[in-house]
């Protein structure tokens, strides 16, 4: 039985603007997949993580919400949505007329057909070296300043065309906000994320 048939875990989707990296401030469908193994200690939806808590939907119902919104871009994001086959998710949208993206810790094999990923690597379990090269974005949360050095560890695996943002831990920005301004400033090649929807208050 495959997940069009049996569904997906979903703690919720939405319609809202994405708030973080390249494509910040686009009109956004998110489904937000339940289950997570990657255990971040400053996640701000661990609610997420266990996936038995969220009621299954089917492809066909998630679409159809979806469509209800005149945007045709949608987000599939979790918890770690790689923890699930994509492939009938991503399929059903494209053939409604959405792109596709992702934002997966990479820890997961890839599935499914998409638009853009967005490479968010967690130090807590690392990314599948294969997923890498293939992220069209590369967004690193910064917690402390030694993570800057993590940071460019990844951006060294990444294609000459990814996008490369750094992104201030919510609880610790304003600590650690001033430094990554000043490394980007140095390293011209990264570039700001922040966290828009938190500011302008949406989901």
């Amino acid at each position: 039985m495959n997940n069009i048939e049996i569904g997906l875990p979903v703690m919720e989707s939405f319609y809202t603007l994405q708030g973080e990296g390249y494509h910040q401030g686009r009109a956004a469908y998110f489904i937000r997949l339940g289950g997570c193994d990657v255990g971040c200690a400053w996640c701000d939806v661990k609610e997420s993580w266990e996936a038995e808590k969220h009621p299954r939907r089917s492809v066909g119902e998630l679409v159809a919400a979806a469509e209800e919104h005149p945007g045709r871009l949608a987000v599939i994001t979790g918890g770690e949505p790689l923890m699930h086959d994509c492939a009938e998710l991503t399929r059903a949208l494209r053939a409604a007329g959405f792109a596709t993206h992702i934002e997966t810790s990479g820890a997961w094999p890839l599935s499914g057909e998409w638009d853009w990923i967005c490479l968010s690597p967690k130090k807590f379990k690392a990314p599948l070296p294969g997923i890498v090269p293939q992220a069209q974005e590369l967004k690193v949360v910064i917690f402390n300043k030694t993570d800057l050095a993590w940071a460019e560890q990844w951006a060294a695996q990444t294609s000459t065309d990814c996008r490369l943002f750094l992104q201030p831990e919510w609880s610790r920005s304003a600590a650690v906000t001033p430094l990554i301004i000043d490394y980007i400033k140095a390293h011209p090649r990264w570039e700001f994320s922040l966290q828009l929807h938190k500011y302008i208050h949406v989901p």
